[in-house]
């Protein structure tokens, strides 16, 4: 069974926007999928248009929210997952193989 986990590495900011500070408008994120000893990463960034009702001042973002933000502008959460297990299968079962040659010891 695969684990997901979803984190965000980086987060770019205007200085000022909107009278507002450090206002988030691009966003690095990773999803890794781990089974057993198989690994699986995506690693993208999107984009957030400018905030609209209650400005959340960036030192009190959390994670969980930021990724709300990439879910609701774009990022298919279900589609990445999907990608990530599909590395991970082909590395259980590879779609193709390079066995030595058998000629060679």
């Amino acid at each position: 069974m695969t684990t997901f986990t979803w984190n965000v590495s980086q987060l770019d900011c205007y200085p000022q926007a909107d009278n507002q500070t450090d206002v988030v408008f691009n966003i690095h994120w990773r999803c890794t999928g781990t089974d057993g000893t198989y690994t699986g990463t995506v690693y993208s960034t999107a984009s957030v248009p400018a905030p609209t009702g209650t400005f959340v001042p960036y030192a009190d973002l959390t994670q969980e929210q930021v990724l709300g933000w990439i879910w609701a502008n774009g990022v298919d959460q279900a589609s990445t997952e999907a990608a990530v297990q599909a590395q991970i299968d082909a590395q259980i079962n590879p779609p193709v193989v390079t066995p030595p040659l058998p000629w060679t010891a």
